[in-house]
C-alpha cells in the first residue's frame, strides 16, 4: 500500500490542496501490474510533510503483512493516529483481508501447484548487465529515444545476441520464450516484425553516435589504447534477385556463392576486436578499394596517434601502403608479391617459434635492395603440408575434368567440336585456375571437319618446381623503424582477431544470408548485427581475462539453464497465489557470473493475489453472477 495525491481545490480553504488516495499494486490475469485504489484519505486537515506519510505508509504494510514494527511506539502520534484511523476503515470497509499475510493463509495445497511460463532469463540477464556498463540506454536517450523506443532498442539488440533470426520468428521467441522483457520493461504483448523493423531502422539512424559512444567506451573498460588497428572486408550474399538494390551486385563471394549477389561489409577494430569504425559497400568491391575513406573515418574515432594498420595482402596494394604512410599511420601485411633478389640478413639469426597452435614457423630477416621497407620471411611446414594438399586436390578434380573431355570423343553422343571442346576446357581452368597454369593441354583436331580426335596434357615442370619450392613460405612487409622479428609476428598475428569477428558475426549471430528487400533495411540488419556483436564481444573478453575461452554459442547455451517459472496455487483461504522466480543457476553459470562480476539474478521473487477482473460495460448480470 501507498499514497497518491492530486492537485484539487480544497472546499474548506478554496485553495489548491493534495487530495490523498491510499492504493495497492496488483498483477492482473494477463500479469500486468496496475494500482487500485482502497481509500480516499481526502484532503488532510493536519500538515503532513512526506516523510510523515511515508511512515503511515510503512505502519499499515506492516500490519496488513503481520510484520513487528521494532520501533512503532516512537512513532510520531499524528501518523500513529493517521494509520490507526485508516486500518479501522480499510476493515469495516473489507478493502483488505486481515488474514492474507497469516500463517495459514501461506498454506497451499500441493495438489493444487502449476508451474507455468517457463522462459529462459540466463543469457539475456548477461547481456542485459553488460548493456548497462556500456551506457547505451543513456546515449539512446540522448539522441531523442523515447523510453518505450529505447526499451524495445535494448530487447532487439539482446534478442540478436541471444537468438538471431528473422524479425518475425524474433517477435515469436520474444513472446513465446524469452524473459527478455522483463529486463527492458517493454510490453511483450505489443512486440510485432514491424515494430521490430522500425527499430532497426530507428537504432542505425543513431548509427555514427552508438559508434563513437561504444569505441570510446569498451576502451575505458578495458583501460586500451587504439595502438594497433585491423582493417579488413568480408562480404555476405542475399536470398531473391535484388533488382532494384544499389547494394547487391554480383562479385566474388567468400561464400563460393557466385550465384547470388553479395554486399562487402568493412570493418577496422582494434586489437581485443573492438570495432572502430564500419562501412557497407556495394558487392562488386574489390578488397584494396575505399581505404582513403577509412582512414579519415579512423582519425575521428581513435585516441592514439601514429597506430599501427594490420592488414592482409587482398589490401596491400603500393598504392594503399602509400596512402597509409601519407596519413602518418605505421603498417603491417603480408607482401603481395615475392621480393627481388633478396637474401636473409647475415648478422641476424633465424628464429623458430612454436604458434598457439602447436605449429613451428621460422622466422627470417631479409636484406631487400632497393626496398625502404623491411620484409620479413616466414615458413611454416604445416602451411606447406596444407597447400600440397590442397593443390594435389585441386590437381586431381582438374586432371579428372580433362579425362572426361578426352572419354567424351569416343562416346558415340559425347562433345567432339572443336569449338565446345576448348570451351569445355575453358570451364575446367576457370574453375580451377590454381593449378590449371602449371599444365599444357594439346588439342589435336581436324581442320575439315572440325572434330578432336585426342587430348593429351602434362606439367611445365620447371613452374611446377617454383611453385613447389614456395609453399608455406609468405612475407611479412612494414615500415616500422625498429623491427624485431617477434615483435613483428606478434603484432601481424593480431590480425586473427579480425578473422575472429567475422566468424563470430557470420556464424554465432547469423548475419548471412540476407532476405530484406530493401538497401536500408539491408544496412539496418547488418548494424543492428554489430551492435549485438559489441555486446558479445565485452562478455567474451571479460571472460578472457579470467582465462575462460569459451564460445559465444556455449555461453548461451549455459546460460540458457537459468529459467524465469511463474507458479500457480491455491491457499488454505481460497485465494489464487501467484509467484514468479528465478532458478538457481548451476555452477557453470556461476562460474560465469562471478568471472563477470554480475548479479546472478535479475530479481528474487515476485508474488502477487490475482483479483477477479472489472467488469466491461457490455457484461451482463447473469456473467456478474457466474463469476461470482
Amino acid at each position: 500500500m501507498f499514497f497518491k495525491f492530486s492537485l484539487r481545490k480544497n472546499p474548506s480553504t478554496q485553495k489548491m490542496d493534495s487530495y490523498y488516495r491510499l492504493v495497492e499494486g496488483l498483477r492482473d490475469e494477463s500479469g500486468k501490474v496496475k494500482h487500485r485504489t482502497l481509500l480516499n484519505v481526502g484532503f488532510l486537515e493536519q500538515t503532513f510533510i512526506i516523510e510523515q506519510i511515508n511512515i503511515v505508509s510503512r505502519i499499515l504494510n506492516n500490519r496488513y503483512q503481520h510484520k513487528v514494527e521494532l520501533f512503532e511506539s516512537q512513532v510520531d502520534e499524528c501518523c500513529l493516529a493517521l494509520a490507526n484511523e485508516l486500518w479501522d476503515k480499510l476493515v469495516a470497509q473489507k478493502k483488505i483481508d486481515p488474514e492474507m499475510y497469516s500463517e495459514h493463509s501461506r498454506k497451499v495445497e500441493i495438489d493444487k501447484l502449476v508451474h507455468k511460463e517457463g522462459k529462459e532469463i540466463g543469457a539475456e540477464w548477461l547481456c542485459y548487465q553488460t548493456l548497462q556498463d556500456l551506457g547505451v540506454k543513456n546515449l539512446l536517450l540522448a539522441q531523442g529515444f523515447t523510453e518505450q523506443q529505447s526499451q524495445l532498442a535494448l530487447t532487439q539488440i539482446i534478442s540478436r545476441a541471444v537468438y538471431p533470426a528473422s524479425e518475425l520468428r524474433t517477435s515469436k521467441w520474444i513472446v513465446d520464450n524469452s524473459a527478455v522483457c522483463e529486463l527492458t520493461k517493454y510490453d511483450a504483448s505489443k512486440i510485432t516484425k514491424d515494430k521490430l523493423y522500425d527499430s532497426a531502422l530507428k537504432l542505425y539512424g543513431a548509427k555514427t553516435a552508438l559508434e563513437q559512444h561504444l569505441s570510446t567506451r569498451t576502451n575505458e573498460l578495458f583501460d586500451i589504447t587504439d595502438k594497433i588497428l585491423l582493417y579488413d572486408l568480408t562480404n555476405t550474399y542475399f536470398e531473391g534477385q535484388k533488382l532494384n538494390s544499389k547494394l547487391a551486385k554480383f562479385g566474388r563471394s567468400k561464400e563460393k556463392r557466385s550465384d547470388a549477389k553479395i554486399i562487402v561489409l568493412a570493418l577496422a577494430v582494434n586489437a581485443l576486436g573492438f570495432i572502430k569504425y564500419h562501412s557497407i559497400h556495394e558487392g562488386n568491391m574489390s578488397d584494396s578499394g575505399n581505404l582513403n575513406q577509412v582512414l579519415e573515418k579512423l582519425s575521428k574515432n581513435i585516441n592514439c596517434n601514429n597506430p599501427i594498420v594490420v592488414i592482409d595482402a587482398g589490401i596491400a596494394t603500393e598504392q594503399n601502403l602509400n596512402l597509409i604512410k601519407s596519413k602518418g599511420y605505421k603498417y603491417v601485411c603480408v607482401s603481395r608479391v615475392t621480393p627481388k633478389d633478396y637474401e636473409v640478413q647475415k648478422n641476424k639469426l633465424s628464429v623458430l617459434l612454436e604458434t598457439k597452435s602447436q605449429k613451428e614457423v621460422l622466422l627470417k630477416a631479409l636484406n631487400t635492395p632497393g626496398q625502404k621497407d623491411f620484409f620479413m620471411s616466414v615458413e611454416s611446414e604445416a602451411k606447406a603440408l596444407k597447400e600440397q594438399s590442397m593443390k594435389t586436390q585441386f590437381e586431381e578434380r582438374f586432371e579428372e575434368l580433362l579425362r572426361t573431355a578426352q572419354k567424351a570423343l569416343s562416346s558415340k553422343s559425347g562433345i567432339k567440336q572443336y569449338a565446345k571442346v576448348l570451351e569445355r576446357i575453358g570451364r575446367a581452368k576457370q574453375k580451377y585456375p590454381s593449378v590449371a597454369k602449371y599444365y599444357v593441354i594439346e588439342i589435336k583436331h581436324d581442320d575439315s571437319t572440325k572434330l578432336v580426335s585426342e587430348i593429351t596434357w602434362h606439367k611445365n615442370e620447371d613452374l611446377y618446381a617454383q611453385k613447389i619450392d614456395g609453399q608455406g613460405k609468405y612475407f611479412i612487409r612494414t615500415n616500422i623503424d625498429i623491427v624485431d622479428e617477434i615483435e613483428l609476428w606478434n603484432i601481424y598475428n593480431i590480425i586473427r582477431e579480425i578473422e575472429n569477428t567475422f566468424r563470430c558475426l557470420k556464424t554465432d549471430l547469423d548475419i548471412r544470408p540476407i532476405y530484406h528487400k530493401n538497401d536500408q533495411s539491408t544496412m539496418a540488419h547488418l548494424h543492428l548485427g554489430l551492435l549485438a556483436y559489441w555486446v558479445v564481444n565485452t562478455i567474451r573478453q571479460r571472460l578472457k581475462l579470467q582465462n575462460i575461452n569459451t564460445c559465444w554459442t556455449e555461453i548461451v547455451r549455459i546460460a540458457n539453464t537459468q529459467k524465469i517459472i511463474t507458479t500457480e496455487g491455491q491457499n488454505t483461504v481460497g485465494k489464487l497465489i501467484r509467484v514468479k522466480k528465478c532458478t538457481e543457476p548451476n555452477q557453470e553459470l556461476k562460474k560465469l557470473y562471478s568471472a563477470l562480476l554480475m548479479d546472478i539474478k535479475p530479481f528474487h521473487k515476485r508474488k502477487s493475489v490475482v483479483h477477479k477482473p472489472e467488469l466491461k460495460k457490455n457484461e451482463t448480470l447473469l456473467y456478474q453472477r457466474f463469476i461470482e
